[in-house]
């Protein structure tokens, strides 16, 4: 009996992990995420310009709305400005189940790490592709959400086996690595010239004192963009960003894929689902707390555009809390038939970020070649915008539908 006990135990050992469930709310998430983003085609941050003359508690709505479907100038968060963050701390989350399900299978690490590779590149020439889109030539550019995402996801693949204490210090590295580089670059003076960089002098965004090390075009990221960015042939000489934005992002946005593959590896544990619940919720708070501390003391303010450290805190604990509520409802109280909605787009968020790219423009001019006079009798050229954005959204969802009654689902 006692040998018999003994080979048991020890063929146990030798088995892989067991495959992991697959989690209802990481999907609902992931889709509506990727729903905000279609969303974009209802020109919805767009509402406060026609307000005048209504009711003022619409006109508070009106501006509301514009701003949480609209990036904020620089500082500050709005629910449009997560659309990014979440889909990358998504990337971390799904990661986590994916490593575990490859292991399961019996998949070599070597084979993990090719695949890995692939996908990296996959990543990052998609995003190169889709913004060259209706270019002369290749759009070398490299502050898209895809190739972000796919800058780091090696090195998130690389710390996909360790456990969340040590993604912890990994993630502190990075943010305090990142945040000692800016401030070690020298802060711009009082002659810089903003305006040759596409910042106007009286901007009211500028930071002043050590906060202005991360002013808008005149960073230590704008500056390596001034090279890196001139290395690949382009239609003119790279100056500056309009929005901001920069290639070297992808370092602290790696920080946001390491806390999102923190959540997976909580969410594969087999403690008590409260226990996972208030983790999440403690350290989401805490993440919040902490950057708002950052920001107000003017050590690193919550800049989206440039993916401060601050902005990976505050927008990782937002996804903390917002993966953490559908977890509970989802997952733990097993009611997710509610967002079916959602589930269809995030099954196939590829396709959908695609979609966003390739298909909104064609399907508006059909729509509007085909049934202009449609539209003029059902709406007002006002509201013209918000139905034929809404009939787009609808057959976006349709396609979205039909492949996932096909169960065809593109991955990369």
């Amino acid at each position: 009996m006692q040998n018999e006990t003994s080979t048991t135990m020890a063929t146990s050992a030798s088995l892989p992990p067991a495959a992991p469930q697959r989690m209802e709310s990481i999907d609902i998430y992931r889709g509506m995420v990727m729903f905000l983003m279609l969303a974009e085609v209802l020109h919805l941050n767009q509402l406060s310009s026609h307000k005048e003359g209504l009711p003022s508690w619409v006109q508070r709505l009106f501006d509301w709305i514009t701003f949480h479907t609209s990036h904020v100038e620089w500082a500050g968060c709005s629910l449009h400005d997560m659309i990014q963050p979440s889909f990358s701390f998504l990337v971390g989350t799904s990661l986590a189940f994916s490593y575990l399900k490859r292991s399961s299978s019996g998949q070599s690490w070597r084979r993990m790490l090719l695949h890995a590779v692939w996908r990296s590149f996959v990543l990052i020439s998609l995003g190169i592709f889709l913004r060259s889109l209706g270019r002369s030539q290749t759009n070398f550019t490299f502050d898209d959400t895809l190739t972000q995402i796919g800058l780091g996801y090696l090195f998130l693949f690389l710390c996909a086996p360790l456990s969340p204490q040590w993604l912890f210090v990994v993630c502190s590295a990075i943010l305090i690595g990142y945040w000692g580089a800016f401030v070690a670059y020298p802060l711009p003076g009082e002659d810089f010239p903003y305006e040759q960089v596409g910042v106007p002098m009286a901007w009211p965004e500028h930071y002043t004192g050590f906060a202005s090390h991360w002013n808008k075009n005149s960073n230590l990221a704008w500056q390596f963009d001034t090279w890196w960015m001139n290395v690949f042939p382009r239609e003119k000489p790279f100056l500056y960003s309009a929005g901001g934005y920069c290639t070297l992002s992808f370092i602290p946005t790696l920080g946001t894929m390491l806390l999102g593959l923190i959540a997976g590896k909580w969410l594969q544990s087999p403690v008590r689902s409260s226990v996972k619940l208030v983790c999440m919720f403690v350290l989401g708070a805490i993440l919040m707390l902490v950057a708002w501390i950052l920001d107000r003391q003017g050590l690193c303010p919550i800049v989206k555009r440039i993916w401060t450290p601050s902005w990976t805190l505050w927008s990782g604990g937002l996804c903390f809390f917002w993966l953490g509520a559908l977890h509970a409802i989802c997952d733990v109280g097993q009611w997710y038939r509610w967002g079916t909605f959602w589930k269809v787009i995030g099954a196939n968020s590829i396709v959908a970020y695609v979609m966003s790219w390739t298909l909104e423009e064609p399907i508006k001019m059909a729509l509007e070649r085909h049934f202009g006079w449609l539209l003029d009798i059902a709406a007002s050229d006002t509201a013209q915008p918000l139905l034929l954005g809404t009939v787009v959204l609808v057959i976006f969802w349709i396609i979205l539908k039909w492949l996932d009654r096909q169960k065809i689902y593109v991955r990369i």
